[in-house]
């Protein structure tokens, strides 16, 4: 990938395809496309392909997603398999047949069992059963894999997959019910300090423990590891450290500067009880995050206190 080459990043309008977009500029890739959604429909097979043959891109980053948290997956199980398997054919199938030379298909650590052994290998995938949950999301996500493996195996098409952990940062869903847990605790801490809230209540028992990756970082193990990494075996990208959704509550509120109570709810549902990544394979490729929780907490939040119109909230 030289600096001159044309590079496709599917979803590049989106918090993680705008973080490659960022990750790309500043490395001094310039000839990039990232078509709106109105620009080009990823879940239209015919204006991929339409799309494909006349920009016939030679990188393609896949980071177009159908995303969102525990009450998202809930209330729209159908659109969160059919929307995330179309994206994903359409672009993986289309890239290959226009002689792409490399393709970075983006998962999610949602595809490990409910109860796998912490922190989780790569070895790990299909040994148990998913998260009821995001259980509809996290099999599109393995299916994408599958068809990277399948491309490579038969066509010899070089497609590397990347499964991070719980991504956050700027650019990230402010929704009240859609939103992941940082943003929805941000806007929440957010909200209950201006109204002056004696206290702010979070879903679950505060209990299970979660890793969050800047999505920065996460676009920098994007355009390093498409450069440097090529092997049908995906690979963890995180942190490698892990905290408890009460403890990220307490430091959130810290950096958003509420200082009300904060209870747990325990009939609300936590969903998956630890979800650690286990990153020596990306560390032994020679790739490490750089952002701390708390320098990436208040990036964010500053993000949001300057972009609230644009947001979406």
């Amino acid at each position: 990938m030289d600096q001159n080459s044309r590079i496709f990043v599917a979803g590049g309008r989106g918090m993680v395809g705008s973080a490659i977009c960022r990750a790309l500029a500043a490395k001094g890739f310039d000839n990039v496309l990232a078509p709106t959604r109105d620009e080009l429909d990823l879940g239209n097979q015919a204006a991929v392909a339409e799309w494909f043959a006349q920009n016939r891109p030679e990188y393609v980053f896949l980071a177009a997603a159908k995303v969102g948290g525990i009450h998202a997956n809930d209330t729209y199980p159908a659109e969160f398999i059919h929307d995330n398997l179309v994206i994903e054919t359409n672009v993986i199938h289309s890239a290959w047949q226009n002689d792409t030379k490399k393709l970075c298909f983006l998962g999610s650590s949602c595809i490990y069992p409910k109860h796998a052994q912490q922190p989780m290998n790569e070895d790990q995938l299909l040994t148990g059963p998913l998260e009821p949950t995001n259980e509809l999301y996290a099999i599109a996500k393995i299916a994408g894999i599958k068809l990277c493996q399948a491309y490579r195996r038969q066509y010899g098409f070089d497609a590397i997959s990347l499964m991070p952990t719980n991504l956050y940062g700027p650019g990230d869903n402010f929704h009240p019910e859609n939103s992941h847990v940082i943003p929805g605790l941000i806007r929440r801490f957010h909200e209950a300090k201006q109204e002056g809230r004696e206290k702010v209540v979070i879903w679950g028992t505060g209990t299970p423990k979660r890793e969050f990756l800047h999505v920065d970082d996460l676009a920098d193990a994007c355009v390093y590891l498409t450069q440097n990494y090529s092997d049908e075996q995906f690979v963890n990208i995180g942190v490698g450290e892990d905290t408890s959704i009460l403890e990220l509550a307490k430091l959130i509120a810290k950096v958003v500067g509420y200082e009300g109570k904060i209870e747990t709810d325990p009939s609300k549902p936590d969903g998956t009880p630890r979800k650690l990544m286990d990153v020596s394979r990306a560390h032994e490729l020679g790739w490490r995050a750089a952002t701390g929780l708390e320098e990436g907490l208040k990036e964010t939040y500053e993000w949001f206190l300057e972009n609230q119109k644009a947001a979406r909230l």
